[in-house]
């Protein structure tokens, strides 16, 4: 997985998030895998949808708060990948760069994947606000362009 698009989008001089360290998940001191949830105070409110996955973090922007209960969807908008280092990050993006605003952690734990392919996720998320079984569903897989997805909570099986 590749940082290039989120190296190039942001000037590292100018803004407070973490710049990329030469490093895999490999080198990681923990086998659970990251699961963040961000509020970002962009031009818009959104919540970014964070899962680590090939030494990188998998981004979805959520335009509305995420669903803590079943029979809620939300749309997930596919953005660049971002740097591990990303999962702490809390603070400021200076106006003029790209996401300007302020960035908190929302939620944030560890994930267990259950199913992953390129058009379907589902996981089992261990979060402070979120807990429980999720799936990620690509709405147009056969349009590799399209980078919308529907996030929503799955059906509590020990109910």
């Amino acid at each position: 997985m590749s940082l290039r698009e989120y190296r190039t989008k942001r000037n590292f001089h100018a803004t407070p998030e973490p710049k990329p360290k030469t490093r895999t998940a490999k080198d990681r001191k923990t086998s659970d895998l990251i699961y963040i949830i961000q509020r970002h105070q962009a031009r818009r409110l959104h919540w970014d949808l964070r899962l680590e996955e090939n030494g990188v973090l998998k981004s979805w922007a959520v335009p509305k708060e995420p669903p803590a209960e079943e029979g809620v969807r939300r749309l997930a908008v596919n953005v660049e990948d971002h740097a591990l280092e990303y999962a702490d990050f809390e603070g400021t993006i200076p106006d003029g760069e790209y996401g300007a605003g302020k960035v908190e952690i929302w939620d944030k734990g560890s994930y267990q994947p259950l199913e992953m392919s390129f058009s379907k996720k589902v996981f089992e998320i261990h979060g402070k606000k979120l807990n429980g079984t999720y799936c990620l569903i690509k709405l147009k897989v056969q349009d590799p362009k399209d980078k919308n997805w529907l996030f929503f909570k799955l059906k509590d099986k020990t109910k």
